[in-house]
């Protein structure tokens, strides 16, 4: 069996690049150089370049909707505020604090946008991530006792998305703050079950 060690430096040196340049930018010599990997090690992991992709964008969803799932399974979260923690997690993730690494945006927008045919499987990877996400935000909702808890988490997740976009394109000052300010007026006046 291959050693997961060579398969994770695979992946994480795939991303880094990916994240920085771009998936069509980065070819299979430069992973391997970069990662002073052996085009051995790919091809006993992975059978192509997409497959690579698939799995990097696997790997990175893990990362991302476990980072985020931990901070809303936090205990002494209650109510309003275990909704909100999502725009502090993200403000810490713009500051490079976060155990996501350094913020370079969002890795599936870039894969929706350099693979853009919904049916592509790279496209349904990143879409899969994206839905993975809402419906993470819509059980927290639920368990809040939030009416209507997949619109309000769709609502939520526009606003985390813009955030993520205003940080990545503007380098702007505090858009997951911003975000939570919103939020904030957004859920002061949706309904909850009693």
């Amino acid at each position: 069996m291959p050693r997961p060690s060579r398969r994770n430096d695979l992946i994480e040196t795939a991303q880094t690049l990916f994240n920085s340049e771009g998936f069509h930018a980065v070819g299979i010599e430069r992973i391997l150089s970069e990662g002073n990997l052996a085009k051995m090690t790919l091809y006993r992991h992975f059978p192509s370049k997409n497959a690579l992709i698939l799995g990097v964008l696997e790997a990175r969803e893990k990362a991302v909707n476990g980072w985020f799932r931990e901070v809303l399974a936090d205990p002494n979260l209650k109510g309003k505020g275990r909704l909100l923690a999502i725009f502090d997690a993200l403000e810490t993730w713009f500051e490079d604090r976060s155990p996501l690494g350094k913020f370079s945006g969002c890795l599936f927008v870039r894969a929706s946008g350099e693979f853009p045919h919904p049916t592509d499987p790279v496209h349904v990877a990143a879409a899969d991530a994206k839905q993975a996400f809402v419906e993470m935000v819509a059980a927290a909702a639920e368990l809040e006792r939030f009416k209507k808890p997949r619109l309000l988490a769709r609502e939520l997740t526009l606003l985390k998305e813009g955030a993520i976009t205003l940080a990545q394109i503007q380098g702007a000052s505090k858009p997951g703050l911003d975000a939570k300010d919103a939020a904030e007026r957004l859920l002061a006046d949706w309904p909850r079950k009693k």
